[in-house]
């Protein structure tokens, strides 16, 4: 076969993950992610790449800031069975609220938290010191009733809220992204990179493709989401989607640049 007749067949973002993920050890943590719901601002980068100490990932020359609410369930080593999850079980059911935007780093795509939100004061506490991870104390609530089309949450911290709700045609399919759409954009992303005291760490995530579905949303309060950076006074909100989630979701070290 010549070579310029043979197809070299791209392999998909979560595949390269996992390599990397098996060929390095990095595969450590499991846990659940349930009743996940996204929702995304389209933001120029000149209004946001002062507040992120990575460049800009870009799309279309647009800078993407997405919310994520999710359950997060069962957090627990890969190897000790139930004694490891007995270890984890302190911090490892409770809600979480990522706030993210989407960067690149020594070659690399990936996501960096502008805050995480969740209401375990355990984690909040180890996150940041173990990980980089910016994690910050809130009271969140949610209600994602996607079989009764609705969906609801809302979040506060300090005086400020963040409430939401949306709503999901119980009827419609689940569907994968289209390879270099914007849905792959800004859900497809394995790799995060945090900044904490001016240490850089990564670490992977793997998971199967997110199967998704397009949702109504509507952001009543939004003065949290207003703590992480003015980013959003100049931001429009563009979508969102809802994912059932994954059980057994692959988490891996984090690696110090």
């Amino acid at each position: 076969m010549k070579m310029e007749n043979a197809r070299v067949e791209k392999a998909p973002l979560n595949e390269i993950s996992r390599r990397k993920m098996l060929a390095h050890g990095e595969h450590f943590l499991l846990s659940n992610w349930r009743q996940v719901a996204f929702f995304h601002y389209a933001v120029k980068p000149e209004f946001l790449q002062s507040q992120v100490p990575f460049e800009l990932d870009l799309y279309e020359g647009k800078a993407y800031v997405s919310g994520v609410a999710f359950y997060l369930e069962k957090l627990r080593p890969k190897f000790g069975g139930a004694l490891g999850a007995a270890f984890m079980k302190p911090i490892a059911n409770h809600e979480l609220l990522n706030i993210r935007t989407y960067v690149r780093h020594n070659g690399e795509t990936g996501i960096y938290f502008l805050a995480e939100f969740l209401p375990n004061l355990l984690s909040a506490q180890l996150g940041p010191r173990f990980c980089g991870l910016p994690y910050r104390y809130a009271k969140l609530a949610y209600h994602h009733e996607p079989s009764h089309g609705k969906i609801a949450g809302q979040g506060r911290a300090g005086g400020n809220c963040i409430a939401y709700t949306g709503k999901v045609n119980s009827e419609a399919p689940f569907r994968h992204c289209e390879e270099g759409s914007l849905e792959e954009f800004v859900l497809e992303r394995y790799t995060a990179f945090t900044w904490r005291k001016r240490i850089i760490r990564s670490f992977r995530v793997w998971h199967p493709a997110w199967c998704h579905t397009e949702m109504g949303i509507e952001i009543q309060e939004d003065a949290l989401l207003k703590t992480t950076g003015d980013w959003v006074r100049r931001a429009d909100l563009i979508g969102a989607h809802y994912s059932p989630g994954f059980d057994d979701v692959w988490m891996g070290w984090p690696r110090r640049f």
